[in-house]
């Protein structure tokens, strides 16, 4: 931990702002102050006046300060794919977004089932990226779903979890084994919840895809693959993330597995915090997702579960996709949107809109992924690294095409205004992002 006696020409401190990080119980007017990348002090006893000399002071008034986000899915085009996204690309939107650390799939080509291409991210990351950057591995090799990976590893060389990304593992004797293995080496599981006999229909089944002429997903398919999840995790005591749920069914899964005192955690897309079944309008690609936006009921059911805890995290579920692949028939394009810089202002619509609380979506962005993954970043403590977003709480800014950052286009929330957004992002105590109108 850094002395905060010693002083420091790259000491430096933000004041006379508002200060959320659930983590250590702040919610209210302070600072921060930081030094070669550390944060030294945290709250309301930062101000100009303490400070002094001896850092430079940047007056925050108007403005709070909140953790840097931890994004726990990001897909990338790096291995492999670089024209959808690179490591660079991907975290010049996060910087953007305020998020500070990116985890990234499994599913690129080759795919991240070897500790050697682990090794290959994370230095690549170190050359590219402007943000942090930890990769989750495989669950089976070339993401087959049959043969596991090297699990001990994969850990050891830096992976954060396991998981199959897009997709979930069929095989309920793989997972079994999976999750026993996992549980040895302490290794988080994360899975794509849908049963894949279940789930070829592109839309949410019901009456608006019915409407639409579309085959259906019923949530049903999300329920099935949780509950068999569960009693696994039942059997073998490992931990485990529903990486994305999508409907009220599931909601209740989670919220008795939990009472039951299972190791379970789960999250959910900002997309389908804020999006329904009926934003998909006349074939609108860009709202195809997996798992597809489901009704209103099912949306305010997920916004309830994220505002008590059982929901633990909100991702961006960023997945890049070109136009030759989004300018499809809707049943045949490609399922994903981007979320990066999108993913703190459309949360905050929720609060803005539905009235969660704000300190609980600062909780499931930062210190609960942080938590979740083991990380030490997500959080704004005395010898925590420097990582943190100052955000506009009402600064409204439409979602363009020629103002996002990620190589790819494919936004859900294209031509919409959002109200709130990070101005500047600050990693390991340098400045990443500087926000400034165009």
């Amino acid at each position: 931990m850094i002395n905060p006696a010693k002083h420091s020409s790259r000491r430096r401190a933000y004041v006379n702002a508002s200060v959320v990080a659930p983590a250590q119980g702040l919610d209210g007017k302070g600072g921060i102050l930081i030094e070669d990348g550390w944060i030294l002090d945290v709250g309301p006893k930062v101000t100009k006046d303490s400070v002094g000399t001896s850092a430079t002071v940047t007056d925050c008034k108007g403005l709070t300060i909140i953790p840097g986000l931890i994004d726990m899915r990001v897909f990338t085009g790096e291995p492999g794919t670089e024209y959808r996204e690179t490591l660079a690309s991907a975290s010049g939107a996060a910087a953007a977004g305020g998020v500070t650390t990116m985890i990234v799939m499994p599913n690129t080509q080759p795919v991240i089932d070897d500790a050697a291409i682990v090794d290959f991210i994370l230095r690549r990351a170190r050359d590219t990226a402007s943000v942090r950057v930890a990769p989750m591995a495989a669950i089976t090799k070339g993401l087959n779903g049959e043969m596991m990976t090297e699990i001990g590893l994969l850990r050891e060389a830096g992976a954060v979890a396991i998981t199959e990304g897009t997709k979930p593992v069929a095989s309920a004797n793989v997972f079994r084994r999976a999750l026993t293995y996992a549980k040895d080496f302490d290794l988080l599981v994360v899975q794509h919840v849908e049963e894949p006999t279940l789930s070829s229909g592109v839309m949410n089944a019901g009456e608006a895809a019915s409407r639409l002429g579309l085959s259906g997903n019923p949530g049903m398919s999300e329920v099935i693959m949780l509950e068999r999840d569960l009693r696994l995790v039942e059997m073998t005591g490992a931990r485990y993330h529903a990486s994305q749920i999508s409907s009220l069914l599931s909601v209740e899964v989670i919220r008795a597995a939990k009472a039951r005192g299972l190791p379970v955690t789960c999250g959910v897309s900002v997309h389908h915090l804020v999006l329904n079944e009926n934003d998909i309008g006349a074939y609108r690609t860009f709202f195809k997702l997996s798992p597809p936006l489901r009704t209103e009921d099912d949306r305010r059911a997920l916004v309830d579960a994220v505002a008590d805890g059982t929901i633990d995290v909100i991702v961006s579920g960023h997945d890049p996709q070109s136009a030759d692949t989004k300018r499809l028939p809707f049943a045949e394009a490609a399922y994903g949107a981007i979320g990066l810089e999108t993913l703190l202002s459309a949360a905050l619509s929720v609060h803005h809109n539905d009235g969660v609380p704000l300190t609980r979506l600062v909780e499931a962005m930062s210190s609960k992924p942080a938590e979740i993954l083991r990380l030490e970043t997500g959080r704004l403590a005395p010898g925590a690294p420097a990582d943190f977003a100052l955000v506009d709480l009402n600064l409204s800014w439409t979602v363009e095409e020629d103002v996002l950052r990620s190589r790819a286009k494919n936004s859900p929330f294209e031509h919409r205004t959002l109200e709130g957004r990070a101005v500047e992002t600050i990693v390991a105590g340098e400045s990443v992002f500087a926000y400034a109108p165009r």
